[in-house]
């Protein structure tokens, strides 16, 4: 399919509930993304909060459709949680989980491999718990203003963490770059950015709908965020290990990086 031709995540909108029954569902048996888009990020935030130098009263979490399992570890070392929507579908799929509301998505098996990783598996409940408790706002939020939560103006956060978004709302890497820079406007000096990404990648698809992915590598993430005043931390990327084509990424990227003061 032409590249021009398939659609754009922030502009058409996908059903965030299938996005995460697709992608992140493991009683789906045709779900074949645990180890990139569950085991991976969840092992690698937990080494990262772990180590602890990333914490604080803010943090804010600025990420594709509703998934909420890259904040088990945060909810460990921030007072609170501001999670920034483009669609309103992935509000309403977020808040259904929060209020505990029938027929919202079970995070179930995602919250026992986290406690499991982090070697408590009787502690699985207490972690949505906690997430629960701390993720107290859900903001819309609109990508073309300069403040992309106007008229909201947040209080700068300790820690940003971006999983997958800037991934599929870019067209090309210029626009990469352009909105990293109107995310890490709402980061204070000498906080921290985690991101999470797919690499080498070009679509995604949901209900046979393929969306545009931009295409880049580990280095240009790294110069980018060099370029803008980051130092980083720690880089990994991981070689697909799911064979799908609903999606043709080579590998999963996590870095962490703090700004400069």
């Amino acid at each position: 399919m032409d590249s021009t031709l398939r659609k754009r995540y922030h502009v058409h909108g996908f059903d965030s509930r299938q996005h995460l029954e697709t992608y992140l569902n493991p009683d789906n048996p045709e779900m074949v993304f645990e180890e990139d888009f569950l085991r991976f990020p969840i092992e690698n935030l937990m080494q990262t909060f772990k180590s602890g130098h990333i914490k604080g009263d803010i943090l804010i979490d600025i990420s594709i459709g509703s998934i909420i399992h890259h904040l088990y570890s945060a909810c460990d070392f921030f007072n609170h949680i501001i999670v920034l929507k483009v669609r309103e579908r992935c509000i309403l799929e977020l808040k259904r989980w929060v209020d505990t509301r029938t027929g919202a998505f079970h995070w179930g098996y995602a919250s026992k491999l986290h406690a499991d990783v982090e070697g408590k598996s009787d502690h699985s409940q207490d972690k949505e718990r906690k997430v629960r408790s701390a993720l107290q706002h859900v903001v819309k939020c609109d990508l073309e203003k300069e403040n992309i939560t106007e008229p909201i103006n947040l209080p700068p956060g300790d820690c940003i963490i971006s999983a997958w978004i800037l991934d599929v709302i870019c067209k090309d890497k210029d626009e990469y770059i352009k909105y990293l820079r109107k995310f890490t406007k709402l980061l204070k000096p000498g906080g921290h950015l985690i991101l999470l990404g797919v690499t080498d990648t070009t679509y995604f698809t949901i209900h046979k709908e393929k969306f545009h992915v931009v295409k880049y590598n580990e280095d240009f993430v790294k110069n980018v965020l060099v370029s803008e005043g980051f130092t980083i931390n720690y880089s990994k990327v991981m070689k697909s290990k799911a064979g799908s084509d609903l999606i043709d990424h080579q590998g999963v990227l996590f870095i962490s990086a703090s700004k400069k003061e």
